[in-house]
């Protein structure tokens, strides 16, 4: 099962299983993508 990631450099969707870097460009900080929830929270 893969993760959906995007990279932190060049800003395109990654999906990673095994190796932790950027296909396209080599980087290796990835950040991984939040589902579709929405949050809300109550301001007080």
């Amino acid at each position: 099962m893969a993760s959906t990631y995007k990279c932190a450099r060049c800003k395109q969707k990654v999906e990673i299983d095994k190796n932790v870097r950027c296909p396209y460009c080599g980087h290796r900080i990835l950040f991984k993508e939040r589902g579709a929830a929405i949050k809300e929270l109550k301001a007080r």
